[in-house]
């Protein structure tokens, strides 16, 4: 299967095209499916076939996190710079890091710096990699533009990585430091300090924090052209009505859309998206999206997500999303992480399912996800 990577690890570039009306509409057609291919989505022109989710959708984690011990320890140092207006991090070294390449015994490591809840690529700092090692030196100052009242509602995350040949990553650990209980006038806490690496816990972090809602309505209908002799397959309905008490990841800044997948596909062809709302964090949308071609047993195999976006420059950062399903686990046989819906999401589609041509309308709480990378 496609394996999946953390929204906020993704980088989101800006291919976003404007949105000349309200409603937009995609095709669900299938192929043949062998044992191990899923149900695909493909679009309407018939143009191309998509290929299967199960076997050739490639996608690799922006970073793995589970295969290499986490020890050692980081050593830097911060201060704020008022003259400036400027957060300094003076990455100085790390000590005893685990080794990627065993036999040798070395890795190629390099820091990775965060200011959270931002993960954009605009607030994303690192040092270069030093090679065939695991007590590094680096000696490098990552600088943040940033005012100081924001910078109190931050949290630094330092995270260590060893980069291979073919540009991938591995998690060796990192220390996150909570901003707004930090001493600035403390001269210590100038000074620099050895931390011991740690698990990763940013996405548990981000998980508890309160992303906002959603207000929405779906409705499926079974049968569009009504009395046609030939069966006819049903359609999907998602009306995104607004959006409530979003998170502010930039300042006082915010331009919001909404992008909708139906997965299994994985494919750019199947994504619609909402116009972008600025100046708000309460943006409201009124966009409705149509998929058609869905057969009933469709229903529950497939999943609607609606991920929420902040469009900033040429960047796009990950706010909140929904998955809106059955939640079994399961589709078209295979086991898919993507397949998760909490219990409202389920309440709203079983109601969706059991209440054909009917709007049913319902406002969740936008949540942390592991998104699919999107294929060609």
């Amino acid at each position: 299967m496609s394996k999946s990577v953390p929204a906020f690890l993704q980088d989101e570039s800006d291919d976003r095209e404007t949105d000349t009306a309200s409603e937009s509409s995609y095709q669900l057609s299938r192929h043949k499916k062998s044992p191990s291919s899923l149900t695909n989505l493909s679009s309407s022109s018939g143009m191309t076939s998509l290929s299967s989710v199960s076997g050739s959708v490639m996608s690799v984690y922006s970073g793995d996190f589970g295969n290499l011990e986490i020890k050692g320890n980081i050593q830097f140092a911060i201060e704020y710079v008022e003259l400036l207006k400027e957060l300094h991090v003076f990455v100085a070294q790390c000590k005893d890091l685990a080794a990627a390449d065993v036999k040798k015994q070395r890795s190629d490591p390099y820091v990775k710096a965060y200011l959270l809840p931002d993960r954009g690529k605009m607030g994303k700092k690192k040092t270069l990699v030093v090679k065939k090692t695991l007590n590094p030196v680096y000696n490098e100052i990552l600088r943040y533009k940033i005012e100081k009242q924001i910078l109190k509602t931050q949290k630094l995350n330092l995270s260590v990585w060893h980069r291979d040949t073919f540009k991938r990553n591995s998690f060796l650990g990192e220390v996150e430091l909570d901003l707004e209980t930090w001493d600035w006038d403390n001269k210590q806490n100038k000074q620099l300090r050895w931390y011991p690496l740690k698990r990763k816990t940013a996405p548990v972090a981000l998980e508890a924090e309160n992303r906002g809602e959603m207000k929405l309505a779906l409705q499926y209908v079974p049968e569009p052209v009504p009395g046609k002799k030939l069966p006819t397959t049903g359609e999907v309905h998602i009306w995104v009505k607004e959006c409530l008490d979003l998170p502010l990841l930039r300042g006082s800044h915010l331009n919001s859309f909404v992008k909708c997948t139906i997965l299994p596909d994985t494919s750019r062809k199947s994504r619609q998206k909402t116009r972008a709302v600025g100046k708000t964090t309460n943006p409201v949308f009124n966009h409705t999206m149509v998929y058609d071609g869905f057969r009933p047993e469709d229903l529950t195999e497939a999943c609607v997500e609606l991920t929420v976006w902040d469009h900033y420059k040429l960047t796009n950062q990950f706010l909140g999303g929904l998955r809106i399903g059955f939640g079994t686990g399961k589709s078209y046989g295979t086991a898919v992480d993507w397949m998760d819906s909490t219990s409202e999401e389920v309440a709203l589609w079983e109601k969706m399912v059991n209440s054909p041509n009917t709007w049913i309308e319902a406002t969740l709480p936008l949540r942390m996800l592991l998104i699919a990378k999107i294929s060609k």
